[in-house]
């Protein structure tokens, strides 16, 4: 843990103890949810938001055009109801008329025109910019290909009609507006403080259940119920995520009662756990995978990349993690359409050393000296650990292990990825086209550096078709390109979601995508 972080736990603990004086039951602060997230959040600005963290409190921040029931069912929540054509090209979305921002102005529909210009802008270099690129000319002004924004096709047709136009149908895009990445923003807002300075408490401006009272970096982020939510009012006055990144510390503060909620437990005390009754587990539309930086040797050549993946046994990580996870050689994770474990190098230790002679490394021979680098959390080191025992016991090749606190670790990955890195990839929607689109050419996520027109013409053929009969087949042949014949990452697992919840808290419902949503939270002690 860096040392900022270790300031951060001693002042947590100490200032807890001296709010709570004894922890007993009766002394809990009575309308304060306090849960963990695992480090300093990277961003508040949902335009460049691009990792978990972020989302645990941008989601309660902000909401969008439709929500997810935890069925991951679409609901309305700032429109409250749309239309689509027959030919699925045109989207006009009715925005709830009892709708302000958190400073009483009213939400209208150019709102959402001014963030998804922010968000398309080249200046803004967002990640999820590639979200959009479904509507009308909005890929060509992302890359600048055109200047006037009035030539993408979504424009308010009054305060609260917002108009949508696509250049080609796309049966999940519905669904992209419950992602931050779609949300409204207040232009003035963004203007008048400037990035980043502009999601600070004294600055920002929100209109979902909570507001944001304090951001002490490194430390806390604490939301306050916001009183001019159109919705039902949050139950809890206040959620307190605090920031822990080492797993171990916690848990301690779990089983010391201060803090109600830790969402992941020790992989090593998993087993421990399961039959506790705090604990809960669920399904987790997410993979967790290995990248290659293909522009970086000796991994721009395929043959390396292969045998990497094909050295590996994933149920050694699977079991040493054991929090039923799923290994997987394919991409698209299980409980999602277009799942097949059957796609994907599988574990061939002959075949892996045949391919790295043929690259030129016989029995690791030769082979140049290289980092794989994850960010710092408990599970992290576990599964890196073991992938260098692996590696150097099934291919003869000696790894060196690098650890990064998140907020950097990104940064790095973004600007210039090493050779080999980790990483997780969890739905932004459910449907296969927010995993296979990651690795296109024009994916501002894909961290590869990866680039090929076959993959990026499935990817766009498979949004297109409205026939599932005859969209699957289009996403089996990219997921064989992506983890057979070029292999740019190496799938390992599917997640799965376990976490520690007290028992006076209610409300709070666990979900496939693992969206942390609080405004149904409520303490009964």
């Amino acid at each position: 843990m860096k040392k900022y972080s270790w300031i951060a736990v001693i002042l947590l603990i100490v200032g807890l103890m001296l709010y709570a004086k004894p922890w007993s039951k009766k002394s809990l602060p009575s309308n304060e949810f306090r849960f963990v997230i695992v480090s300093e959040p990277p961003t508040l600005d949902w335009s460049l938001a691009t990792d978990n963290v972020s989302a645990d409190i941008i989601f309660n921040l902000m909401e969008g055009l439709v929500q997810y029931d935890a069925n991951l069912n679409v609901q309305p929540a700032l429109a409250e109801k749309w239309d689509i054509s027959k030919d699925g090209l045109h989207y006009t979305f009715y925005l709830r008329k009892d709708v302000t921002w958190s400073d009483g102005k009213p939400l209208t529909a150019q709102d959402f025109v001014d963030g998804w210009q922010r968000l398309l802008d080249p200046k803004t270099a967002s990640e999820y910019a590639y979200f959009l690129f479904d509507v009308k000319n909005a890929q060509d002004y992302n890359s600048k290909k055109i200047s006037d924004f009035n030539q993408v096709g979504v424009h308010a047709k009054d305060d609260h009609t917002l108009v949508i136009d696509l250049w080609h149908p796309a049966s999940y895009f519905l669904t992209l507006h419950a992602f931050w990445a779609t949300f409204p923003l207040r232009k003035d807002i963004v203007e008048k403080f400037g990035a980043p300075q502009w999601t600070e408490p004294q600055n920002i401006v929100t209109c979902g259940p909570f507001k944001l009272k304090a951001w002490e970096h490194d430390y806390k982020v604490v939301l306050e119920a916001n009183p001019l939510y159109y919705g039902p009012k949050p139950k809890v006055q206040l959620a307190t995520a605090y920031i822990i990144n080492e797993d171990s510390t916690a848990l301690s503060l779990y089983e010391t009662g201060k803090v109600d909620l830790i969402r992941r437990i020790p992989p090593l005390l998993i087993a421990k756990y399961k039959n506790h009754p705090d604990h809960k587990s669920g399904p987790f539309l997410r993979g967790y995978y290995y990248g290659m930086n293909v522009l970086k040797k000796p991994f721009s050549d395929v043959r390396v990349r292969k045998a990497f993946s094909m050295a590996i046994d994933r149920t050694q990580l699977t079991t040493l993690l054991g929090g039923n996870q799923i290994p997987t050689t394919s991409w698209i994770p299980k409980g999602m359409q277009g799942y097949e474990p059957e796609i994907g190098l599988k574990f061939d230790l002959d075949k892996a050393k045949l391919l790295l002679a043929q690259a030129g490394y016989p029995n690791g021979a030769g082979f140049p000296q290289i980092k794989m680098a994850y960010d710092t959390r408990d599970d992290n080191k576990v599964i890196a650990e073991s992938l260098q025992q692996q590696w150097k016991q099934n291919l003869n090749i000696e790894l060196t292990i690098e650890n990064q606190e998140w907020k950097v670790y990104i940064k790095q990955l973004q600007t210039d990825a090493p050779p080999l890195w980790r990483l997780g990839w969890g739905a932004d929607f459910p449907d296969p086209d927010n995993f296979l689109n990651l690795f296109t050419s024009y994916s501002g996520n894909n961290l590869t550096r990866w680039k090929n027109k076959s993959y990026d013409a499935l990817i766009e053929a498979g949004a297109k078709e409205l026939d599932i009969s005859k969209r699957l087949p289009i996403y089996h042949k990219a997921q064989k390109l992506l983890t057979e014949e070029e292999a740019p990452i190496i799938p390992l697992f599917i997640d799965a979601q376990n976490v520690l919840i007290k028992p006076y808290i209610h409300g709070y419902a666990l979900n496939a995508m693992s969206i942390n949503i609080l405004k149904n939270v409520e303490i009964h002690k």
